[in-house]
């Protein structure tokens, strides 16, 4: 069995701005109000976009890459409502919104799953969230963890390959600044929302997991968590994760960092930390350029017919005009020994090999 995995994708904001059917520009930002200043900033640095791009633009060279690993799932995590509605929601600083007829975007890049259990996906509030969800129906792309209630935003896609079942299941903690009022309910639409990473949580969700799978299944439970910026994963969510593959979880698909954190092969199953940013308009916001937010991966992993971990390969590539390019050697170089260095606690080696990551577990 092999998983595509990747980290946020936010074609909202400076994104949709360069689609061809860019949405309302407005934004309500401390600094800046029109979401084209993000395509200007991504232009200064870069070079100019030549407006309107393709749809599969912002996926560049990494369609091609997905394609030639032939993955039989591929889980993605949408961070970004999509629709057209203009109110937005209150005490937050940042918002993100596509076109819905821009959703040709995502459909690009053929993903089986979409985790929405993120804290942007009710920036323009319910009637946003129901927009996002009526728009991927149409698109034909299923997701996970938000829903028009409770049992929706808790329900897994359940995904068939040639090698056995998926079950994907979506959820997003209150540490990835998530608000709590955003949590679905059964008379509420909203997020499948973990307001702790408690050991009671952890078992929660694991009796939930095994209520709604068969034995043979392999579970991915796609987890939007912790703060950015910032290498370091706390003892919580060690633990959680730990928690969840002792219950039965084989993969956790960590996101929410702007940039990859430390992987772990506990028990012999994968745990993604933080994958990262995928694709989005940060690449001219200055201020984090240690963290190299430019590069970004594509995670193929691999598992036996038990779930275990039989390979991980990661594919570098560089965020350049909005559209991702592989990256260079010395950039490789670099996500090596980053990774290295901050995998080590976990037994995790990283290696570079004809321009693809391998991860090692000691």
């Amino acid at each position: 069995m092999k998983l595509f995995l990747c980290g946020d994708v936010m074609p909202g904001r400076g994104v949709d701005q360069i689609l061809p059917h860019p949405g309302d520009p407005a934004l309500h930002e401390p600094y800046l109000q029109d979401a084209r200043s993000y395509v200007a900033a991504a232009e200064e640095r870069n070079g100019p976009i030549r407006c309107p791009v393709g749809f599969a633009w912002p996926w560049g060279s990494a369609l091609r890459a997905i394609e030639e690993a032939a993955p039989d799932v591929r889980v993605i995590n949408l961070e970004s409502s999509i629709t057209r509605d203009g109110c937005f929601a209150a005490d937050k600083g940042l918002h993100y919104r596509m076109n819905p007829d821009n959703v040709d975007c995502l459909r690009a890049g053929r993903p089986d799953v979409c985790s929405l259990a993120n804290n942007h996906v009710l920036d323009f509030g319910r009637q946003g969230l129901a927009d996002t969800l009526d728009a991927l129906s149409r698109a034909g792309l299923r997701w996970v963890g938000a829903g028009r209630d409770a049992a929706e935003a808790h329900r897994p896609v359940l995904v068939g390959t040639p090698r056995g079942r998926v079950a994907v299941f979506g959820c997003g903690a209150a540490s990835s600044g998530i608000p709590g009022g955003w949590a679905a309910t059964s008379r509420r639409p909203g997020v499948h929302f973990l307001p702790d990473l408690s050991d009671r949580r952890a078992a929660e969700l694991t009796a939930e997991i095994r209520e709604r799978t068969r034995p043979g299944d392999v579970v991915v439970v796609s987890l939007h968590w912790g703060s950015n910026w910032q290498y370091q994963v706390t003892a919580e969510q060690i633990r959680f994760a730990h928690r969840l593959i002792d219950g039965g979880v084989h993969v956790v698909h960590g996101h929410s960092s702007h940039h990859p954190r430390p992987i772990e092969v506990y028990r012999g199953r994968l745990v993604l930390y933080g994958c990262g940013d995928f694709i989005d308009d940060y690449e001219g916001i200055p201020g984090y350029e240690s963290y190299r937010d430019d590069l970004r991966l594509l995670f193929f992993a691999t598992l036996t017919p038990a779930g275990e971990l039989a390979e991980l390969r990661m594919l570098p590539m560089q965020a350049r005009r909005m559209r991702l390019h592989p990256a260079s050697t010395a950039d490789a170089e670099w996500l090596r020994d980053t990774l290295t260095r901050i995998s080590a606690d976990f037994g995790t080696e990283i290696s570079l090999s004809d321009g693809t990551l391998h991860a090692h577990h000691r």
